[in-house]
């Protein structure tokens, strides 16, 4: 009954966090492509190529449902795996969709027309890959209208948060907060589009100030996926075991991971 979780680094582990304390009693399979990371200056067609071998490897971990908690992957290959690669007896989600449904205060699985919403001007910051893709402008078009969306494209603040460059990913944050500023004053509520930014939750809050808003993604998912399994239980795959997994330098990783969520993991190679 294990489900995938994957990402191209560590970001992925605020999303396991998050999952496992609400499903404890769900064996997770993580899967880190730490070799080929960041996604976020890669292009379409590598991120696809990737993201799809990631979740083949899954599959054979047991996990017939793996969760794209990797956001660039989620924007640049699952609307393609859905539609043009995945087997019927698989299914690969992403994290957006919970997100926005938060934001367009649905229920989760809402399929009515898009209607006028409370919010309407949202500060999106992400990687480049994500801007790029407009895949959030495009999931939230299918639920809500008249809503005024500026991205902000946050280079280097992945990198500086997978080496452990606090002041330096901080400094980053603050100044593509400003940078958005410029050209939305006042939004009234802004979205991490990236797992790694949780980490960095409360220096977009101080930069934003206090009226925004600010969503975050691993609880929202966490609560989305305990949803999901309650009405499809078929998904939950045959994998019994619980395990880290990456196609970086296992020991590297770990150390990095362990200092992430501040608990010993240990990543095996994949």
């Amino acid at each position: 009954m294990a489900v995938g979780i994957f990402d191209s680094g560590l970001g992925g582990l605020t999303v396991l966090d998050a999952v496992a304390r609400r499903l404890p009693q769900v064996p997770f399979v993580y899967f880190g492509d730490n070799a080929h990371a960041p996604y976020g200056v890669r292009t379409a067609d590598d991120i696809f190529a990737l993201t799809c071998a990631a979740t083949e490897r899954l599959w054979s971990e047991g996990c017939d449902l793996v969760i794209l908690a990797c956001n660039t992957a989620s924007a640049a290959a699952l609307r393609r795996m859905q539609e043009t690669w995945l087997p019927k007896d698989k299914r690969v989600l992403g994290v957006f969709v919970p997100l926005i449904e938060a934001l367009t205060e649905r229920q989760w699985g809402d399929n009515s027309p898009p209607r006028e919403v409370a919010v309407k001007h949202v500060a999106l910051f992400a990687t480049p890959a994500t801007v790029a893709s407009r895949a959030f402008q495009r999931e939230l078009a299918f639920r809500a209208i008249g809503v005024d969306v500026e991205a902000q494209p946050c280079g280097g603040v992945v990198d500086a948060i997978e080496q452990g460059d606090e002041i330096l990913a901080e400094a980053l944050v603050r100044s593509h907060v400003e940078a958005l500023k410029r050209r939305m004053p006042a939004p009234e509520a802004a979205i991490l589009g990236c797992t790694h930014y949780p980490l960095m939750e409360h220096v977009f809050q101080e930069a934003l100030g206090p009226e925004v808003r600010v969503y975050s993604q691993a609880r929202l998912v966490a609560e989305s996926l305990a949803d999901y399994l309650v009405r499809r239980p078929e998904f939950l795959g045959p994998g019994t075991a619980s395990k880290f997994l990456t196609t970086g330098d296992p020991a590297s990783v770990s150390n990095k991971a362990t200092q992430f969520l501040r608990r010993k993991i240990v990543f095996e190679k994949a």
